[in-house]
């Protein structure tokens, strides 16, 4: 059996791993770091636990419950608690619950009388047929208006890519919206009608989707599938140069070089830019460094709980920049799970930075602490000090699919049809969740055993 090299441990290349090694195809993952998981950490200290990346995985495909049941986590899983679903929008600067129900959407102070007579409009606004690559907020205001764009969908663009909305493409970052109008002509009337092409896939819409960790946090996800590898994860081994040879691929590391009969590539964009790879057909992949991933710098604070005047019992509140404060967002943390704060306490995880205000996300620790202190005096009632510090900075954090984002898929797809048994997955591709990101390492494996 002819062996594959993955670069990348990240949750896709160990997802592609495990299941090619199960299938008793030789692996080896070759990853430049200290640790596998990539942006997935967690630690515990002083009774918190603390999320450096995601804070949980949306269980948006069977895939994701069939890697945790073949990785033996069942037992380990948490789903989130059911009284923490309620969601918090700010604005007039303070956090506004989400309406969860329709009803509720036509009582919320959240919207004005006009943003919401906009959403009743948008079955009758006809569908956009010209071909023209939109961003996500030229899309919003089409079909909305510009209210909702700007408190909400920023919130929300904020929320899962810390990106801008007006350069995020619609097709590529929002490819469901897209199609909802392009099957159903309108959102809503695909919400409704699309609910049984839905079911038949077995794939659930992300605002509806079940939401878990597990008793040590993410983390325990990576380790586990690391620990399964065993000596085929080669930590501290970056991968410098990719030679084609007759029989596939000659992969030059740090630790030396060895030949294999296919390479995944899992890693970041920026660093396939950087990757020599010299192949019968020459490649240009430097093409791969234009695609921005702004910094953002995830702030974990604990405080007592008699410190906190607003309840933080629900998911979390997401800020649109309209609204002008620094931070983009936080979790209630220690509500979604049990365990995440001492008793008497509460975990509070915000994210400052992304493309809305990217010099802010480089922040030394005790200016992201600040700036994140003095948003949440204001949006929370935090008094006092935290007992609990931790933060983490991402240089290059979340990969920007933004207008134009289609020539740097098109070119992933030249490149493997130029090239046998070189394949490319992973959240410069396949979607920047965690969720995508395990099912884009599933799907990759299936090809791949079936290209040996």
């Amino acid at each position: 059996m002819k062996s594959v090299a993955i670069i990348g441990a990240g949750i896709t290349g160990l997802t592609a791993a495990f299941y090619l090694k199960r299938q008793g195809v030789p692996v080896t993952v070759f990853e430049s770091g200290s640790r596998a998981g990539g942006v997935i950490q967690s630690i515990r200290k002083d009774g918190f636990l603390a999320e450096f990346g995601p804070n949980t995985i949306l269980e948006t495909s069977p895939k994701i419950a069939q890697l945790i049941r073949d990785a033996g986590l069942e037992s380990r899983k948490l789903a989130t608690d059911p009284k923490a679903e309620a969601r918090y929008v700010v604005r007039y600067g303070r956090p506004i619950e989400m309406p969860a129900k329709p009803l509720g959407f036509i009582t919320t102070p959240l919207f004005t009388a006009k943003a919401k007579l906009a959403v009743l409009r948008e079955p009758f606004i006809k569908p956009r047929r010209d071909g023209v690559e939109e961003s996500i907020g030229q899309f919003v205001v089409r079909r909305f208006n510009q209210e909702f764009l700007d408190h909400a969908i920023d919130a929300l663009v904020a929320g899962i890519y810390a990106g801008d909305p007006d350069k995020l493409s619609l097709p590529h970052a929002f490819p469901k919206l897209k199609a909802l109008e392009d099957n159903y002509g309108s959102m809503i009337k695909g919400q409704i009608f699309g609910a049984r092409d839905r079911k038949k896939s077995g794939e659930v819409a992300k605002d509806r989707a079940a939401k878990f960790s597990f008793d040590e946090g993410l983390q325990v996800l990576p380790d586990t599938l690391a620990a399964q590898l065993g000596d085929s994860l080669k930590l501290n081994t970056p991968v410098t140069k990719l030679t084609q040879t007759a029989n596939g691929w000659r992969v030059i590391a740090a630790s030396g070089e060895a030949e294999f009969g296919a390479v995944i590539y899992c890693g970041t964009a920026y660093k396939l830019a950087e990757l020599v790879i010299e192949a019968v057909k020459k490649i240009s992949n430097s093409t791969f460094s234009e695609i921005s991933y702004p910094p953002v710098g995830a702030v974990v604070l604990g405080f007592r709980r008699e410190d906190v005047t607003h309840p933080a019992c629900g998911f979390g509140m997401l800020i649109p920049k309209i609204e002008g404060f620094k931070i983009l967002g936080t979790i209630f943390s220690s509500a979604l799970f049990p365990n995440r704060a001492p008793a008497g306490h509460i975990t509070l995880t915000s994210y400052i930075g992304g493309a809305r205000y990217p010099e802010l996300g480089l922040l030394p620790e005790k200016d992201l602490i600040g700036a994140t202190l003095a948003d949440l005096r204001v949006l929370l009632g935090v008094k006092g000090q935290p007992v609990f510090a931790h933060t983490k900075t991402w240089p290059k954090a979340i990969p920007q699919y933004n207008i134009g984002y289609g020539k740097y898929r098109d070119l992933l797809k030249e490149l493997e049809a130029q090239n046998s048994n070189l394949v490319f997955a992973g959240h410069y591709r396949d979607g920047v969740s965690l969720g995508d990101s395990i099912v884009s390492g599933a799907n990759i494996a299936e090809r791949v055993k079936q290209l040996l």
